[in-house]
């Protein structure tokens, strides 16, 4: 176990103490201020986010080794800090009482999250290394200047929402040195420690999951499920985490999900996990299979680490971690995407999980898993290398490889990836696409002989064709190949290969009839 004590400050740095509780706070706290946004314009400062390093963190430590109410402050303070750029930042709590011990760490940590939200002017997004922090200047203006301030009434609120925690201390971080050392030596392993402690266990064998709902102030359809081969989208709360946090706080946002009737074994759904979602939804959920990127997945809330990205050119899934600036071979970055996949629905193509889930035995399964893997960023391949099969290490391109989608293709085909001549899943020896290397150039020749052949014999529109209105259904999985004629006029076949399409009509006319609206408009 990572042992757990105070950290030592460095000599030579700036360092501000505080302690005793605040008597008045310069600006209002509440829950109702979250879910405030900050937008650039109206921002102060920024702290960590992915310009700058940052975490959060919570420490167990004895009762006798807890100064209660005590903020150290390590660098500059909020006053003195560049207005409009973005800074270093990190937060530590040590935290004592009878009922503490390591296993509440991340429960007490994930908190943090919702008590910086309650500060009026203050936007805190995200967990552990990714948090991301906006202090607005309509909060400085009324007279916010310290960080220390933060401080004290994050720990206030800590102590009257968590009465179990007896001590809390805290130590703020701006200093760019100080943030990066404390985070590579005490943080991380602290982090790696929780993530390997569930990988023994699995969903069959736990009675229940545990769920959480903390991202419901920013989505509020959403409902995170947590089972031992799922952690949480934020990547914070592991399923031993959730129990810990239910039995201590029944009413807060970690509860019990009875699993009920298992209804797929390989997509991971459950009839106890499917009425739970819909409940706490508002039905907006109905349906969730667990381990599925392409049918009922999960739903992303916004505060997930990493982003998967169906790609119908390829077949094949990518991966983005937040952090990463530059655009995937879909031609997006990791910020578009997320705007897409947030807000706690269900968004077909896209899923966000946490770093961790990339552990699991039963990381996307229905879908393939590993063997459905096309791309990825370099630094995030290189975190998880240890848990992709060995026979894939080599056949997922990074932005080394591929930057564009043309440039993936020809990897791919290069590679020999699986999704070329068709992926079969490890988890049932079921091969479930068909490949597209040889496939793909034969449909491309049917097609352009097809179109000759349209051009060539294709007869004067008849006069009585009408104007159609053709609605087009999306379904919720990958499209088949479909034929598609016209009843009328000359036959026109379309081949949609893997395609998801959003099509509200297609109106058809003839030419004179627009030639006559043209006319009309002019």
């Amino acid at each position: 176990m990572v042992e757990r004590k105070k950290l030592e400050i460095p000599e030579g740095v700036k360092v501000k103490v505080s302690q005793g509780e605040e008597c008045d706070f310069p600006v209002d706290i509440s829950p109702m201020h979250e879910g405030e946004r900050i937008r650039k314009g109206d921002m102060y400062v920024e702290l960590a986010g992915p310009k700058q390093p940052g975490f959060e963190l919570v420490m167990a430590l004895p009762e006798d080794q807890v100064e209660d109410m005590k903020v150290t402050l390590v660098g500059k303070d909020l006053d003195e800090l560049e207005e409009g750029k973005a800074h270093p930042f990190a937060m530590i709590y040590y935290v004592a009482g009878d009922k503490i011990d390591s296993d509440l760490e991340p429960i007490i940590e994930r908190r943090n999250h919702d008590f910086q939200n309650y500060i009026e002017g203050v936007m805190h997004l995200n967990q552990r290394y990714d948090i991301w922090i906006r202090i607005g200047k309509n909060a400085v203006e009324k007279g916010l200047k310290s960080l220390i301030t933060i401080a004290k009434a994050v720990m206030l609120l800590f102590k009257n929402e968590m009465p179990f925690i007896e001590k809390i201390e805290a130590v703020y971080i701006t200093d760019r040195d100080f943030v990066e050392k404390t985070l590579k030596e005490v943080a991380m392993p602290i982090f790696e420690e929780r993530d390997a402690r569930v990988e023994a266990l699995h969903d069959e064998d736990v009675e229940e999951f545990y769920s959480c709902t903390l991202c419901q102030s920013f989505a509020p359809p959403d409902v995170c499920i947590i089972t031992p081969d799922r952690p949480s989208l934020c990547g914070a709360i592991t399923w031993f985490d959730g129990r810990a946090a239910a039995r201590v706080d029944p009413e807060g946002p970690n509860k019990p999900v009875p699993k009920g009737e298992i209804l797929d074994p390989i997509g991971g759904e459950y009839s106890g996990v499917n009425e739970f979602a819909k409940t706490e939804s508002g039905g907006v959920t109905e349906r969730i299979k667990l381990h599925s990127f392409l049918e009922c997945p999960h739903p992303s809330c916004g505060c997930f680490e990493v982003i998967g990205f169906y790609m119908p050119e390829v077949d094949g899934i990518g991966w983005v971690h937040r952090g990463f600036p530059e655009p995937a071979p879909n031609g997006l970055t990791f910020s578009t995407m997320a705007g897409q996949t947030g807000g706690g629905k269900q968004v077909v193509g896209f899923l966000g999980i946490g770093m961790s889930y990339f552990r699991s035995k039963k990381f996307i399964q229905a879908d393939g898993g590993w063997y459905r893997v096309v791309w990825m960023p370099k630094e995030l391949k290189q975190k998880v290398i240890n848990y992709i099969p060995e026979d894939m290490r080599d056949k997922i391109a990074t932005e080394e490889d591929a930057k564009s989608m043309e440039e993936l293709i020809e990897f791919l085909k290069r590679v020999d990836h699986p999704v070329v001549k068709g992926v079969v899943r490890p988890v049932d020896g079921k091969k479930i696409t068909e490949g597209w290397a040889e496939e793909e150039e034969e449909e491309e020749e049917k097609v352009e002989a097809e179109t000759e052949e349209v051009q060539e014999a294709q007869p004067p529109l008849q006069p009585q064709m009408p104007q159609m209105t053709i609605p087009m259904p999306v379904p919720f999985q990958q499209m088949p190949q479909i034929p598609f004629t016209m009843q009328s006029g000359p036959k026109i076949k379309l081949i949609l290969k893997n395609a998801t399409i959003n099509i509200d009509k297609i109106i058809i006319k003839k030419k004179d009839e627009e030639r006559k609206e043209n006319n009309r408009t002019e």
